[in-house]
């Protein structure tokens, strides 16, 4: 079994058989989307805010464990100098979410991040909204993940958790999956339940495989609880309520400290 080693880089022996701590990979996307609600036409400005670069180091302070950028074909919120960026300058492994095109395959070599993961992309979509159909795509999924290990670079699919999908990405020789929980996270009642047991069922077949088992997508403050009731997980990736609740917890310091600059006036 894969026993997690690919999680860090250089960090874990493949030969520990204790379990490890679930880790906690922080997606920055949203970070940039708000940049770019202003400054899409000027991502380069001094004025432009809030920065990446600086979401990405205040995530080192408080414990993450990796980053995830997504840089899409639209370049609606990651530009490629913010991945570029992000990688020279920020001591912590790199997931590299990308669409399975030449375009982003090109900058992934450029860019030699720790993971690339491989996910759909609709520029009609909001937010990525399902799993990488491994089935319909295998020989350009297969052909891509060659691409990429060939750099070094490991590759990660986002699937969502059906047991078709599952096999067919162990088929592709990447070495992780990332379990689509969406729609785990939309769902109350009987229908969450059944997602649950979705999810659970499909990381036991990806833990069989040798797969390592990562998951994101609607993970929130509430909902984690019943995520870690998912056996063979290594990573959680997670962006928007990390970034949400970051806003509810600083709100009242940045309103306190802009007070704080005006208050010499006296004209």
């Amino acid at each position: 079994m894969i026993n997690r080693k690919w999680v860090l880089p250089g960090t874990r022996s493949a030969f520990m058989s204790k379990p490890m701590p679930l880790l906690l990979g922080v997606n920055l996307d949203h970070v940039a989307t708000l940049r770019q609600a202003r400054y899409a036409r000027t991502p380069e400005s001094p004025n432009a805010e809030p920065c990446p670069l600086e979401a990405a180091h205040d995530a080192l302070a408080g414990g993450a464990d990796s980053l995830t950028i997504h840089v899409r074909g639209d370049r609606r919120h990651m530009q490629d100098a913010d991945a570029f960026r992000i990688r020279s300058e920020v001591p912590l492994p790199l997931n590299f979410e990308m669409g399975v095109t030449d375009e982003m395959i090109g900058i992934a070599l450029k860019l030699k991040p720790d993971f690339a993961c491989l996910v759909p992309e609709s520029r009609m979509e909001i937010t990525t909204e399902g799993g990488l159909d491994v089935l319909a795509g295998f020989e350009r999924i297969r052909m891509a993940v060659a691409r990429l290990q060939d750099a070094g670079i490991k590759v990660s699919l986002f699937i969502d958790p059906d047991l078709k999908q599952v096999e067919a990405a162990g088929e592709t020789c990447a070495e992780m999956i990332e379990l689509h929980t969406g729609c785990f996270a939309n769902a109350v009642g009987a229908d969450l339940e059944a997602e649950l047991a979705r999810l659970i069922a499909a990381a036991s077949a990806g833990h069989a495989t040798d797969l390592q088992v990562n998951a994101g997508h609607g993970i929130n403050y509430t909902n984690i609880a019943r995520i870690l009731e998912i056996p063979y997980l290594a990573e959680l990736n997670i962006g928007h309520t990390i970034i949400s609740r970051a806003m509810r917890l600083g709100m009242t310091a940045a309103v306190r400290e802009m007070k704080e600059l005006m208050a010499p006036y006296s004209l």
